[in-house]
């Protein structure tokens, strides 16, 4: 199973998240790239930190939307959206590769992420910058999502996607963060929760309901209070259920 997190998430002055102590516990990076949050000093600073370590580099793209946090849907057009995505890949791509890496993977962000679950035209806009950039690129996301149903027809590598710290409704989609409960705090209850994630075992829903989340890669959010000790949790609990832990991109 691989751990993945989101890093690279300040601007300037401004910092979230601690991104060297998640680098120490997680097995892929998602570097923000400097649309929903990030800026080249901080991407160039994580990069090369996460090939020190031995870390894979995915591009974590999102909205242009840094004061709404890439949290907020932009209703841009497709055309636009793709040349957005494919900038974003590429300015990540120039510090990983001057850090003797490269990018190893494509998630998206937040709003943008969400969108794609079931907006046709952005999905589609998504996976064309993907496939123009470098059709070997991976793409991550949830399972059932329009975005990963597309990027197979277009001939990507799709990874489905699990998420640690976040509450899934009874259809399988995350539990909008507006709602009570949405984002989940107890580092042992989640990490039992991704052990039986990445065992095959069910999970309870936000409606107390369950079901068996398949996927490949889990996510701890680095700016959930408290996700450095959540991601030592899980990865330990992973490793004593005898649970390789590993990037999912080899």
């Amino acid at each position: 199973m691989d751990l993945n997190a989101d890093m690279g998430e300040g601007f300037g002055s401004w910092s979230m998240g601690d991104d060297s102590a998640l680098l120490e516990v997680v097995t892929s990076a998602n570097v923000a790239c400097g649309f929903h949050a990030g800026d080249p000093s901080i991407m160039r600073r994580v990069t090369a930190e996460a090939v020190e370590r031995g870390v894979a580099i995915g591009a974590h793209v999102g909205y242009a939307d840094k004061a709404g946090f890439g949290r907020r849907h932009v209703d841009v057009a497709p055309d636009v959206l793709r040349d957005e995505v494919l900038y974003q890949i590429g300015a990540l791509d120039a510090f990983a590769r001057i850090a003797g890496g490269q990018v190893r993977y494509v998630k998206p962000h937040g709003a943008l992420y969400n969108t794609i679950g079931h907006h046709m035209e952005q999905a589609t806009a998504v996976v064309t910058a993907v496939a123009e950039y470098d059709r070997t690129l991976p793409v991550l996301g949830l399972p059932g999502s329009a975005w990963l149903r597309l990027a197979a027809e277009a001939g990507l590598s799709v990874v489905h996607e699990a998420f640690a710290d976040r509450a899934y409704t009874p259809s399988g989609t995350l539990v909008p963060r507006r709602e009570a409960g949405s984002v989940l705090h107890d580092a042992d209850e989640i990490a039992t929760r991704c052990t039986a994630m990445a065992t095959g075992r069910a999970i309870r829903d936000h409606s107390g309901g369950s079901f068996v989340v398949e996927a490949a890669s889990i996510c701890v959010h680095g700016d959930t209070p408290g996700a450095v000790e959540i991601a030592r949790r899980v990865r330990g609990a992973l490793e004593g259920a005898g649970v390789p832990v590993r990037p999912f991109t080899g």
